[in-house]
């Protein structure tokens, strides 16, 4: 008779469809408006696509097209997908554009924290480099990944750094870094420049972001002929926009079996 009661007392009024029946004496009991799904990127929405990085003699070059695509519909065409942190630490990020909006602002409250403090540290590339892939992996560990991949650059101690993170945590160093397509068709192209000439200037370098510039926007559907690099060199941080690559179509009409 006893258990009868209690029965007919827990589910009584039972809840909603679509809810959750709040148990008598819970201590975590939520308002009715916070109960449901959780709210949360499941898919990226605006995304940007190839973000490459390269190291020259003295310091690093990172550049990123400024296309955002909803969907595959070339959507936004002047969206910087580049920031500037300090004058030695500089990030590009491929992937959901809010979610880079989103890590933005947290970054850019932090160093401004930092300067408050006024105690001679900032953000080194390594620094924010570690502080990321911690970032990065507890979003992922929660199952609440932010939806980037980050290629971080700057100089430290005079050397020139580049750091990958994506969005499960992975995070590795080298001096030349692409992701997105440009992981596949950028990468051959860096590794082979910065091989031949480790040395290379930042002229030398600038051409060659260009000239894989160009080859990502031949291949991929979802990049822009129109770019933006951030230099990092003992002078400071610049970032250089717009930069127009010239491109040819001459050939096109020559590529069939593809339609």
């Amino acid at each position: 008779m006893e258990t009868s009661l209690i029965s007919t007392e827990l589910w009584r009024n039972g809840p909603q469809p679509g809810s959750y029946y709040n148990f008598p004496g819970r201590l975590d009991t939520k308002p009715a408006a916070q109960v449901g799904a959780s709210k949360r990127t499941l898919a990226p929405t605006v995304t940007g696509t190839s973000v490459l990085g390269l190291c020259f003699d003295g310091g690093v070059i990172i550049a990123a097209d400024m296309l955002g695509s909803y969907g595959s519909m070339a959507r936004y065409r002047n969206l910087s997908r580049v920031l500037k942190v300090n004058d030695t630490t500089a990030l590009g990020i491929s992937g959901d554009y809010a979610d880079f909006q989103f890590m933005k602002s947290i970054i850019e409250q932090r160093v401004i924290d930092e300067e408050c403090l006024n105690d001679g540290f900032q953000y080194t590339p390594k620094s924010l480099f570690s502080w990321m892939t911690r970032v990065l992996y507890n979003r992922r560990s929660n199952f609440n990944p932010l939806w980037n991949t980050f290629v971080v650059g700057g100089l430290q101690d005079g050397e020139p750094f580049l750091g990958y993170i994506d969005k499960i945590g992975i995070a590795f160093n080298d001096p030349t870094i692409a992701c997105g397509f440009g992981a596949y068709l950028a990468v051959p192209l860096l590794r082979d420049a910065y091989e031949a000439n480790p040395k290379m200037s930042l002229a030398e370098a600038e051409k060659k972001i260009d000239e894989c510039m160009k080859v990502l926007y031949y291949r991929d559907a979802r990049s822009l002929n129109k770019y933006e690099v951030v230099i990092i060199t003992k002078d400071g941080t610049m970032v250089k926009s717009p930069i127009v690559s010239e491109t040819n179509w001459e050939v096109a009409h020559m590529i069939k079996g593809y339609e």
